[in-house]
């Protein structure tokens, strides 16, 4: 979705999404246009007085550790973001967040590796990767180190690694500037997002630099089935208008569909896989994987090269302990 969010749910967490944000920041002035980077906020809504109250807890967590948030009543909520409907209870304004378009800033990353001598072979299939060799379509290619970042497949190429692919769906209308400012989350968001179900939905919008927006989200545990599925994109869609009562009269353009690699205990594998010496893992980012591209590349490098990082890598490690039956 392109959403750049700072989350603090565990300390893990928070120091990984906030060092990235705080590097694609550092990178602004000589992003091009068309990687559309807006600092927009997310603007968090609670529907009744317990999620103000988690709202208000929150602000207190990222003010702990240095990042600007405020709570807003009803009427503030409301100033804010007009489109929403009347009775909520609230929301939490986190104004640094961002929001990119993911398949312009991967190719100007590319763009960037090629210029600094990286080989780009397209149109390729990896088979295997063993230590110090990549196997592609009857060409093996030797090499010091490997890193799969395959992401939701990583698993295909390094059996064992604790990632499964959890389904998603998202809808983008035609052009409609204006009617949001923020990304708009439900503070329920979080729940759905933790929780590993068959299926959930939870409301999502983001305004895109277009005049575009697109509408989230949900989530299936359906293996790789790649299918629309009509009736989780219609919960999410009712979800949607529920909050945004506009949304109903927009014209929708495309739907489709993503798999989130995910991890038993909701954070990436980030680091050397010991049972094969020389391969490294970057993988298992769920819904964060744009949030946190820059700071995984920046903690695989540093690793790799004998560098101390400035976050704590042993919460990343791929091979750590998973908890039994989380959920």
């Amino acid at each position: 979705m392109g959403h750049i969010v700072v989350m603090d749910d565990s300390e893990a967490q928070f120091a990984l999404t906030s060092w990235s944000a705080r590097l694609l920041a550092e990178l602004q002035e000589a992003l091009p246009r068309e990687v559309e980077c807006e600092w927009r906020g997310t603007l968090w809504v609670a529907e009744d007085e317990s999620q103000l109250e988690s709202a208000r807890a929150r602000v207190g967590s990222y003010a702990a550790r240095g990042v600007a948030a405020e709570v807003l009543d009803a009427t503030n909520l409301a100033a804010e973001e007009p489109a929403l409907r009347s009775g909520l209870a609230g929301g939490l304004l986190v104004p640094g967040d961002g929001v990119v378009y993911p398949p312009a800033l991967a190719r100007w990353l590319l763009d960037g590796a090629c210029r600094a001598g990286a080989e780009l072979r397209q149109h390729v299939t990896v088979d295997s990767v063993t230590s110090g060799a990549i196997t592609t379509s009857g060409d093996r290619i030797p090499c010091g180190a490997i890193i799969n970042a395959a992401g939701a497949a990583a698993p295909r190429l390094t059996p064992g690694l604790p990632i499964v692919p959890r389904k998603g769906h998202l809808v983008i209308t035609d052009r409609y500037p204006r009617l949001c400012r923020h990304q708009i989350v439900e503070l329920g968001y979080l729940r759905s997002a933790h929780t590993m179900t068959a299926s959930s939905v939870a409301f999502n919008v983001q305004p895109r630099a277009t005049g575009q927006l697109l509408i989230g989200s949900s989530r299936e545990l359906v293996g790789w089935d790649a299918a629309v599925n009509s009736t989780i994109v219609g919960r999410m869609l009712r979800r949607a208008t529920g909050f945004v009562p506009a949304l109903a009269r927009l014209r929708a353009v495309r739907t489709w569909t993503g798999f989130r690699p995910a991890t038993p205990d909701k954070l990436p594998l980030i680091g050397p896989w010991s049972p094969s010496p020389g391969l490294w893992i970057a993988a298992g980012h769920e819904g964060l994987g744009i949030t946190t591209a820059l700071g995984t590349g920046r903690l695989i490098a540093d690793l790799m090269l004998g560098r101390r990082p400035p976050i704590d890598p042993a919460p990343f490690d791929p091979t750590r302990a998973m908890p039994e039956g989380a959920d």
